[in-house]
Parts: structure tokens; sequence; C-alpha cells
């Protein structure tokens, strides 16, 4: 079992609208692994810089496949979710990419099957068993890892956080854009008690244009 690999970033790929993977040399061996877009989004090929990839390995039709994340956690909840029948390890890309790890454990753990049905192929019964089955578990992973619920981690209050939402959609960002935004923009305590839509929505547009 592969735990993570250490090396150097060759390329990133794009596979089609759903896949993206990263080329890791390490020692000379190029490693390809599928990883979040979000992960994609911090890392630049440099032969200098050395990353560390947290690795998933499955074997799936007699050929090796893995799968890299940027922590520990997200690759532990990348397990749990697989877990769970009919959640396939696209689905749980899918769900990390769209949600980010504290929002998609959050979720799961409040029985938020609303914040979970926006991961695309989420549908209502796969966000119910999702909660369902994951929701015990993820509560007691959750404080074993000094994961702790905090209003930073999940982000604007509920009907704010659809307010700008719609607006951003409107304006043409993807959802895991938004959700990645809106995670960075909650480490700001100001902003976090500013009730205003309107201030979220150009904050987030500034961050999204960078």
């Amino acid at each position: 079992m592969i735990a993570y690999l250490r090396g150097t970033v060759h390329r990133i790929v794009k596979r089609g609208n759903t896949r993206t993977l990263l080329i890791l040399e390490v020692g000379g061996i190029g490693y390809e692994l599928q990883i979040p877009r979000r992960l994609a989004r911090e890392l630049v090929p440099d032969p200098e810089a050395v990353v560390q990839i947290y690795a998933h390995q499955q074997i799936r039709d007699d050929q090796l496949v893995l799968y890299g994340f940027a922590t520990a956690a997200e690759r532990d909840l990348f397990r749990q979710l697989v877990s769970v029948s009919g959640i396939g390890s696209q689905l749980a890309i899918a769900a990390l990419d769209t949600l980010g790890l504290n929002r998609l454990v959050e979720a799961i753990v409040a029985g938020d099957t609303h914040a979970l049905a926006k991961v695309p192929g989420v549908g209502t019964k796969t966000a119910e068993r999702m909660a369902l089955e994951l929701k015990t578990k993820l509560a007691q992973w959750r404080q074993a890892s000094g994961m702790a619920a905090s209003q930073s981690a999940l982000g604007p209050a509920l009907d704010l956080r659809e307010d700008v939402e719609m607006t951003l959609l409107a304006l043409g960002y993807a959802q895991d854009e938004i959700e990645h935004a809106l995670s960075a923009l909650a480490l700001d305590s100001v902003l976090l008690a500013n009730p205003q839509p309107e201030e979220w929505i150009r904050r987030a547009i500034a961050w999204l244009s960078q």
C-alpha cells in the first residue's frame, strides 16, 4: 500500500471535463495520479520544488489506479466516501472538489442533503444515503482528528451563502470555484461577521479573478 509519494510535478493533464491527472516524478519514475481540481490549482510544474502527495491505490479491471490528495485527511475522507454503496471514486473526487474537506464533512454530519446534492451526480437519494451511512463515523473521525466544527470552516450563514452562490453561478462561475472562494474568504473574521451579500460577492469576484 502506497501511503504517500514525494517528488516533483512533471505535468498536469486534464482528461475530459471530469478528470485531472498529475504526473509526479519520483526517483526518475513518473507516477500518474488522479487528483481533485482544487489540488491541481495549487501545483505548478517545477523540477526544483518537491511536493508530497497522499495516495490511495485501487485495483480496477486488473489495473492499478492511483488517486492523490493534498492531505492525509482528504485521502481518508475519500476512503470513507467510496465505502458507501453507490459512491464510486469519481463521485467521491467530485464531492471533495465541489465542497472541500471541511464543508463536505460538516454537510454529512449535519445531514445537509441540500449541500450534498450540489455535487454533480449526487441526487437526493444518494445524498441521504451518504449522510445516513457516514454521519456517525465522520462525527467521531472529525473529533478524533481535531477538526472541530467552526463557522470559519463553514463560511457564511446558509441564507447568505445561497444568495452569494446564486449570483456567482449566474455570472458563470463553477460551483467548486465558488466553494473554494468562500472557504478562503471565511478566514477573514471581519468579513465573516458581515451579513451583507453584496460585500461577499464583491470579495469573491476579486478572489476568483486573481
